[in-house]
């Protein structure tokens, strides 16, 4: 039977802690090319031709609905096989691609939900002012729908936080991969993926706080401008 060692969980933490930086790193990239590719995926289906529309619909809700580990694999294992394509990439860019192009699938109904708050008449008054397509977007638009999304953004960067350690799988060496080497050098895996855990709850713990004050805050500041709303009436 094994027993807890705090001679092993303090010989194993700084050896594991190395792998901070490749997680966060891998969890920052993936996010910022989930925004980017968001936007992508809400433009795709904004096109005025309704077949196009439907493809690029399906084709997201299948990445949607498949797990982010076998897109993984197929990134990294099946990809460089497909016919006339043979490109390979490092276990780290296809966690990232992968990780990515999942989430984004759902931060563009984040954006879509953000677009939808916006009030109609805001829409009408841009047309009226004669407004150009950029200035509407980016002077009336965008400044009230992103406001809203802010916390359902950071409730999706912290769940694809803790989708991170499924690179391991592939061997992008984060905490969890250095983790799993030093149990089996050791044959000690209690301390070191208590370890994982640990910093895992550091780390998320407090983001979760703060996409709560946010969204707190958030909602206040939606109960003031409906309370005005309302007066004004």
């Amino acid at each position: 039977m094994t027993y807890w060692s705090w001679e092993t969980f303090f010989d194993a933490f700084p050896i594991i802690i190395t792998g901070i930086n490749v997680t966060l790193g891998l969890t920052v990239v993936s996010f910022l090319l989930a925004l980017a590719a968001g936007f992508i995926w809400l433009l795709l289906e904004s096109t005025p031709f309704k077949a196009f529309n439907f493809i690029i619909y399906w084709i997201r809700e299948f990445i949607r609905s498949t797990p982010p580990i076998v897109q993984i694999f197929f990134l990294y294992f099946a990809w460089p096989m497909v016919p006339y394509i043979g490109m390979s990439f490092t276990p780290f860019v296809a966690a990232m691609l992968a990780l990515g192009i999942h989430f984004s699938t759902y931060i563009s109904e984040v954006y879509r939900s953000g677009i939808e708050s916006v009030d109609k008449g805001q829409w009408e008054a841009a047309t009226a002012l004669n407004f150009s397509v950029k200035d509407k977007w980016f002077s009336i638009v965008l400044p009230q729908a992103i406001p809203p999304t802010i916390p359902m953004l950071g409730n999706y960067l912290i769940i694809l936080f803790k989708e991170v350690p499924l690179a391991a799988t592939i061997g992008v060496v984060g905490i969890l991969s250095i983790a799993r080497s030093y149990g089996a050098q050791t044959w000690s895996y209690l301390e070191p993926l208590t370890i994982v855990a640990i910093l895992f709850l550091i780390l998320s713990y407090p983001s979760a706080l703060l996409v709560r004050a946010l969204e707190k805050k958030m909602n206040r500041q939606f109960d003031k401008k409906n309370t005005k709303v309302k007066v004004t009436e």
